[in-house]
């Protein structure tokens, strides 16, 4: 009877790994998700910052981070995997490769203030004065990112949403 039991277990955890492997999960279909498996951590959208703020080479980013070589390197594998930044060879002697921006890393720029906007509003430093400000290059004005709703005109976050799984 045991015996009998244990195979029907087993057969019931073969058929529930099967649906659960060619049925799309919530994680796989959801943009959000999506994205933030590749961006979701700190190191990585500051190491976007700084390549849009000009950093193309390792000791930079690491200068900038103070983060450890070995996990700028991995951050770095990662966002050129994924294809935000490409590496291209700027010395042969030594060997030297630069990071630069992707259109896909362009992309994310207006992520990256928008993101800014919300922790200047929700996580201000006690000195508000000493916070880095981001400037229009040609206007020297502040940037104050809003993001708006391209069919609606409408600000995102003034009106409810809903989601949709198709």
């Amino acid at each position: 009877m045991l015996h009998h039991v244990t195979i029907i277990l087993v057969f019931t955890i073969l058929l529930l790994q099967k649906s659960i492997m060619t049925k799309p999960t919530n994680l796989e279909v959801c943009p959000i998700a999506r994205s933030l498996s590749v961006l979701g951590d700190a190191w990585s959208m500051l190491i976007l910052r700084d390549a849009h703020a000009g950093f193309t080479r390792f000791d930079q980013f690491r200068k900038s981070l103070g983060i450890a070589p070995t996990m700028l390197t991995k951050r770095l594998s990662v966002l050129v995997d994924e294809g935000l930044l490409e590496k291209r060879q700027y010395s042969e002697h030594p060997p030297r490769e630069e990071y630069l921006l992707t259109q896909a890393g362009k992309d994310f720029l207006p992520v990256l203030f928008v993101i800014g906007a919300w922790g200047r509003k929700h996580k201000p430093y006690e000195h508000p004065e000493q916070m880095v400000t981001f400037l229009d290059a040609e206007q020297g004005t502040e940037i104050k990112p809003v993001v708006i709703d391209q069919m609606t005109g409408a600000q995102i976050g003034t009106r409810p949403i809903r989601q949709q799984n198709k």
